[in-house]
């Protein structure tokens, strides 16, 4: 069936949107399933770890597998086992269960991001590949920032197996649609060799210091993003919902990017990267400084998130197209490097600022966040000087 890229878009941005979400839903859902199941919190969660590692671990796997076989089939087979196993983890019978069922989802839900975003590198000009690019990513973690939303209100009405249920038939759904719009891509005619894969990876120049600077993206993002519910909680007292409607204020940002990017490049050009770091920065700024004011809490959380929201997916979608710009052969390989290297990151900043909390600092988390990422701006901005320069240099010569 002949695609519109519109459509693919839009389809490719759901598909993100619910198996992000996927992941993220389980906040809510911890006591509820540990009562069910008759155990403790700390075992319970065991699951969100299964989940976790297999999608961590997996992601370095499916690069390479979609270079081989083609990046749509790879996305096809990810999202119909991500959909079936998020089903039946609704119907865990056990604590084995559960852990089995919720670990094949993150392995299946491996597959998704990553090919999705080297299939767009693949099928978007130079023009129109960022916003692509930044609009499935708006979608995905707008699902992730509105997940303990969604998952708090199905839970309240059905119970976490509800939500489990309910997210996995919405990716079946979609999957549906995948299966017909979605290109399955060439079959390289290249033997699959994983580990030469790699090794040609890393002889690229450039793209080790692009996946360095991704860590330290997710190191500020997913390294803090995890305590925000807390952090908002403690600060405001509001019930869970609320808080959930004031933290999907990242996901809103995340969104609103993708709409914000095509209209600001043409005016900002280079300047584009720095200026998002200084947003991300002054946004993040307000989340701190929200934790010294009694008045107007709300609305300056709200501002900082969607403020940290926009310019994140500035920043990692421009990370993303100069990661697959150094393999341009091998975009799958090089968004598993950008994967991982967001994987890793978000780990050691989450273990991070748990210390940090442990300490009493909860809200400079956010100002670490604040650093990194306007750390990452400049440095982002200085890689792509030096590549314009090169280029110059070239056609001079």
């Amino acid at each position: 069936m002949k695609h519109s890229k519109p459509l693919l878009l839009f389809i490719l941005g759901f598909l993100a949107f619910w198996a992000n979400g996927d992941n993220y839903a389980a906040a809510p859902l911890l006591p509820s399933i540990a009562r069910d199941l008759g155990l403790s919190i700390p075992r319970a969660a065991l699951s969100v770890t299964a989940y976790m590692l297999s999608f961590g671990l997996f992601t370095i796997l499916f690069g390479p597998l979609s270079d081989k076989f083609g990046k749509g089939r790879v996305i096809k087979i990810a999202a119909l086992g991500t959909s079936v196993f998020s089903i039946l983890g609704g119907f865990s019978f056990n604590f084995e269960s559960l852990v089995v069922f919720r670990a094949f989802n993150g392995i299946f839900g491996a597959g998704i991001f990553p090919v999705t975003m080297a299939l767009i590198g693949s099928e978007f000009d130079d023009k129109s590949r960022q916003g692509a690019m930044a609009k499935v990513m708006g979608m995905m973690f707008l699902g992730g920032a509105s997940a303990t939303v969604i998952g708090g209100v199905l839970a309240q009405v059905g119970s976490w197996r509800t939500v489990y249920i309910l997210y996995g038939i919405a990716e079946l759904v979609l999957t549906l649609f995948v299966l017909r719009v979605v290109p399955d891509g060439d079959i390289s005619e290249k033997p699959f060799n994983f580990a030469a894969s790699y090794a040609e990876a890393f002889k690229r120049p450039g793209l080790l210091r692009t996946v360095a600077m991704v860590f330290f993206v997710g190191f500020a993002v997913f390294g803090s993003f995890s305590y925000s519910g807390h952090y908002v909680q403690n600060l405001t007292g509001f019930p869970i919902i609320l808080v959930g409607l004031i933290v999907t204020a990242f996901g809103a940002g995340t969104a609103a990017s993708s709409m914000l990017i095509p209209r600001v490049k043409p005016i900002l050009g280079q300047r584009l990267l720095p200026v998002a770091g200084v947003v991300g920065a002054v946004s993040l700024a307000l989340v701190v400084l929200a934790s010294l004011f009694s008045v107007q809490v709300p609305l300056m959380l709200i501002l900082g998130f969607f403020g940290f929201g926009l310019a994140f997916v500035v920043l990692q979608s421009s990370l993303v197209m100069t990661a697959q710009s150094k393999l341009p052969q091998m975009r799958g390989t090089a968004m598993s490097l950008v994967s991982f290297g967001m994987f890793v990151g978000g780990g050691v900043g989450t273990q991070f600022n748990g210390i940090l909390i442990s300490l009493g600092g909860i809200a400079w988390i956010y100002a670490v966040a604040g650093i990194f990422i306007l750390g990452v701006s400049l440095s982002m901005a200085s890689m792509v000087r030096e590549r314009a320069g090169a280029e110059s240099g070239r056609a001079a010569a």
